[in-house]
């Protein structure tokens, strides 16, 4: 299948390493032109050589939407255009409702709601202009069906999708699409760090009885920015082994 997407412009936002990375390396070997940004620059240049001659690394803090917003107009001007935009941002702290302190509540929405308005409001007008665009933002399952222990990554990201489901809506006549995808557990460098070598008790609650790759995660993504899914638009796509129960 011709994706349509050799020659078109991506940034990747997050990608040095697990998900957005996957991402990244999906788009670029079908011979899309890719920025990625990260927040140390040996991890995100180093990053930035495993995906070959021409990626772009750039530094941001998702954290602060003012870089995020930066990171785009950067990926912009060094690709010199720019067809696709694909949001990610690592998540905030672990904890329930009488764990977490007020004052991390407006750090979580920053990192994974306003970085996300920020990016879109750079990126998109321009897509507008030239009648063509694909947004995807990762967000996470937890959007769909919240986890207990992350409070601020249910409410951030629910924003979110809230957020990029009426974008959908205003931008869809102008050949811009903008959806969302969820993962669930995937078997990334971070999820290692976080819970060691043990991840029985996460993949039993899958299921599909493992763990997602990366890469299986990367080509929904890029099937969501290439010309086939011109009349996807508004969607929540959960990739997550079956994780989700809801019927809708």
């Amino acid at each position: 299948m011709d994706t349509g997407l050799r020659g078109r412009k991506a940034a990747i936002a997050a990608a040095s390493r697990g998900l957005g990375w996957a991402c990244a390396h999906a788009l670029a070997a079908e011979g899309a032109q890719v920025a990625i940004c990260g927040r140390n620059l040996a991890r995100v240049t180093a990053a930035a050589e495993r995906l070959g001659p021409g990626a772009v690394p750039l530094v941001a803090d998702l954290g602060d939407p003012e870089q995020a917003r930066g990171f785009v107009r950067s990926a912009r001007e060094a690709l010199g255009g720019l067809d696709v935009l694909v949001t990610n941002a690592g998540g905030p702290m672990a904890g329930s409702f009488a764990t977490v302190p007020f004052p991390e509540y407006p750090k979580a929405f920053a990192l994974n709601l306003l970085s996300v308005v920020a990016m879109c409001q750079e990126a998109i007008p321009a897509m507008q202009a030239q009648r063509f665009g694909r947004v995807v933002a990762i967000t996470s399952v937890a959007a769909r069906q919240p986890i207990g222990t992350l409070i601020l990554s249910n409410t951030a990201r629910s924003g979110a999708t809230a957020f990029l489901k009426t974008l959908a809506r205003d931008v869809a006549a102008d050949g811009v699409t903008v959806n969302s995808v969820q993962p669930g557990v995937h078997d990334t460098e971070g999820l290692h760090e976080e819970f060691g070598g043990d991840l029985a008790a996460l993949t039993g609650s899958i299921p599909a009885a493992v763990l997602g790759r990366p890469e299986d995660f990367g080509a929904v993504v890029a099937f969501l920015c290439s010309d086939q899914a011109r009349f996807v638009t508004g969607a929540a796509l959960p990739v997550d082994g079956g994780y989700y129960a809801g019927l809708q």
